[in-house]
């Protein structure tokens, strides 16, 4: 992310501005979307992967996200991550090793993540919360990887849109159960406080299996006709293209 877009993001986050300062700050979040949508709106249907940027592609999360991926992929997905290192990587590269089409809606940081090679088509953006739209917006499933703050920001907050029915509820499925058990636990301890409905444990696979994990989306997507969804046409008048 350049510093302008940093500073930026910095004094919209302090508290009310001048009105002109707020307009243009809202006029370029609109850009961005605008730049998402041209670059993605034929991607799909998509399994979005989110993990780590930060591993090596040595590390069993590496190489278990890139053969859930592969595993997806084969089936007709694209498959989506946040563009970057890591199990992003990881994800792009099991997607293009099975020939399957992978995309990525990327993220500049000033010391962490730059693009991967493993994608056919990429959009840089400049706003977490624009990201994370679009990485929600064309997606029919989502993959959770270990991973930081970040990985955990993107999980709740998918996971809280569908329990609050506000996207469809699309199957989620977390991988890495060593890694991961301490959310296990803490998500029957809110079932046990009543924080959370019983049933709110459903919208959830917790598995290391790279066949029930596939086999968990697949059988979403068979269900509700996601991969015979008729995909949206090209306009030549806006100059737009297909994916690939």
């Amino acid at each position: 992310m350049s510093n302008k877009f940093v500073r930026e993001e910095i004094s919209f986050l302090k508290g009310a501005r001048g009105r002109w300062n707020e307009l243009k700050y809202a006029i370029g979040v609109i850009f961005q979307f605008m730049k998402g949508f041209r670059t993605l709106h034929f991607v799909g249907p998509c399994v979005t992967v989110f993990g780590s940027a930060r591993f090596a592609e040595d590390h069993p999360y590496y190489i278990q996200a890139r053969s859930i991926s592969a595993s997806l992929a084969k089936q007709g997905f694209t498959i989506m991550t946040g563009g970057g290192p890591g199990i992003m990587e990881a994800a792009n590269r099991g997607a293009k090793d099975v020939n399957g089409l992978s995309v990525g809606c990327n993220i500049v940081l000033p010391h962490e993540q730059k693009h991967n090679p493993y994608m056919d088509k990429f959009v840089n953006i400049d706003y977490f919360f624009v990201r994370k739209e679009l990485l929600r917006k064309y997606s029919f499933a989502f993959v959770i990887m270990p991973g930081g703050f970040g990985t955990l920001d993107e999980f709740f907050e998918t996971l809280t849109l569908i329990q609050t029915k506000k996207v469809s509820q699309f199957p989620i499925v977390v991988m890495g159960l060593d890694y991961h058990q301490g959310i296990i636990e803490h998500v029957d301890k809110m079932i046990a406080a009543k924080t959370i409905s019983p049933e709110d444990q459903d919208l959830l696979l917790f598995t290391d299996d790279i066949q029930e994990a596939a086999d968990h989306i697949i059988k979403y997507a068979d269900k509700n006709r996601i991969i015979s969804l008729d995909e949206p046409k090209p306009s030549w008048i806006l100059g737009e293209k297909k994916a690939v």
